[in-house]
């Protein structure tokens, strides 16, 4: 694979909705690094790396809002339930030994700060899916949230990967064990909500009520 360049960039992958998907096989580390070098932490694009394949991504503005409004509600979350966290947002994390490189959506160290995240969240519009899973194992990411057809899909990592090797040692879980206070059909409901600032209050007032509950 040639070396590519911002202006090459610019020329094959549209910036448009829907969002732009684009793979490369046969690509070595060393250019895969150069890549990243040259884009220079662009917002344009998510670029990921798994054995020799490179996948990037030109988010849609649906993905985007998506995303955004996912983080803003999870903040306040932890605000209001007073949970630790560290927000690690769409970080380039790199492994080159095990040949891999994924830049997530959303993503959080919980509890303390560590060198890859502890959750990782996806909007998933138009590309990718499940097979991302094995890019965040080879990280020791402990929990992958799909958002996808209006629902969150829940995957936590197993030290015995065996029984879960369709879905690279995560197991689908219908709560989250990181965070299983959170109420995710009601951080859901409020995502879809058309108006974020109503919905940002919706979801605050009913964490309050059910943190004074207890």
């Amino acid at each position: 694979m040639d070396m590519l360049l911002l202006d090459d960039l610019s020329r094959w992958l549209n910036i448009d909705d829907p969002e732009e998907q684009r793979i490369f096989a046969n690509v070595t580390w060393s250019q895969y690094e150069a890549l990243l070098a040259e884009l220079d932490d662009s917002l344009a694009y998510r670029v990921n790396y798994l054995d020799g394949v490179l996948e990037i991504v030109a988010p849609s503005r649906r993905h985007e809002t998506g995303k955004t409004r996912i983080g803003t509600l999870l903040e306040i979350y932890f605000l209001e339930t007073d949970t630790e966290y560290f927000p690690t947002g769409s970080t380039t994390f790199r492994n080159p030994e095990q040949q891999v490189g994924a830049e997530p959506d959303e993503s959080y160290c919980i509890g303390t700060d560590k060198e890859f995240p502890d959750l990782v969240i996806e909007v998933i519009v138009t590309s990718g899916g499940i097979a991302r899973l094995e890019r965040f194992r080879r990280l020791g990411v402990r929990e992958v949230w799909f958002w996808q057809h209006q629902r969150f899909l829940i995957y936590h990592l197993r030290e015995d990967w065996t029984p879960f090797a369709q879905t690279f040692g995560y197991e689908a879980i219908h709560h989250s064990e990181l965070l299983p206070d959170l109420d995710l059909e009601l951080l859901g409901e409020c995502i879809q909500n058309p108006n974020p600032l109503a919905a940002a209050k919706a979801f605050r007032q009913r964490v309050e009520n059910k943190r004074n509950q207890v």
